[in-house]
């Protein structure tokens, strides 16, 4: 059995998700962007062991808490190689923002399009879906119900924004078509920021699509 836990964290509402197995006790954390002690803490609550901290893309709001969760925990920091040099600039994007951080520590491993994860049995597939960012990603998430984590490249009625480091309009638009609205229409969307939604209501509703 998986148990998804979503919840805001950091000072940009981040959403950070915690899927774990309740066999094996194995969880991946997705975009642990702040609040690492309530991020630890409720895997404690749960008996979870982190293995994998992966990230959809390296914004500052998405990666802010990795380098305490990690401390904490020795589970793998995980990112798309395109967005390396966002990582390596984490001072500079918080000092944009106006926000203190500590340097980030080194990535663990590089994902790659539709490279697969386990925790348990359960397997999360890493879609390349670069527009955000160069290397923004979703998770693909199987188990009783279809989930996919879209971080910020899709959200409910909008998309991530492309004024930022890397970001196009184009690409983030051939990303959605190509690798999001050909999956299934229940496919829960747990989105980087604000609610879900899913497939089918994207869609159907989304103004940008």
């Amino acid at each position: 059995m998986i148990v998804v836990e979503t919840f805001p964290v950091g000072p940009l509402q981040c959403n950070c998700s915690i899927i774990g197995c309740t066999e094996t006790k194995e969880a991946i954390i997705v975009d642990p962007g702040g609040d690492p002690q309530d991020i630890v803490a409720m895997c404690q609550s749960k008996n979870l062991k982190i293995k994998y901290l992966v990230h959809t893309h390296a914004h500052f709001d998405h990666i802010h808490g990795s380098r305490a969760v990690k401390e904490a925990t020795g589970a793998e920091i995980c990112l798309h190689k395109e967005d390396d040099w966002l990582y390596q600039n984490l001072a500079m994007q918080c000092q944009m923002f106006n926000f203190e951080c500590d340097e980030p520590l080194p990535v663990d491993r590089y994902l790659e399009d539709e490279e697969e994860l386990f925790i348990g049995e359960t397997k999360f597939t890493v879609m390349h879906t670069p527009g955000h960012t160069p290397g923004s990603v979703c998770f693909s998430l199987k188990y009783n119900e279809n989930v996919l984590f879209s971080g910020d490249t899709l959200f409910s009625r909008s998309i991530g924004r492309t004024d930022l480091w890397g970001g196009s309009y184009e690409k983030i638009i051939k990303s959605i078509n190509d690798r999001l609205m050909v999956l299934e229409d229940d496919t829960r969307v747990v989105t980087g920021h604000g609610p879900s939604t899913t497939i089918w209501e994207e869609r159907k509703h989304n103004p940008f699509l």
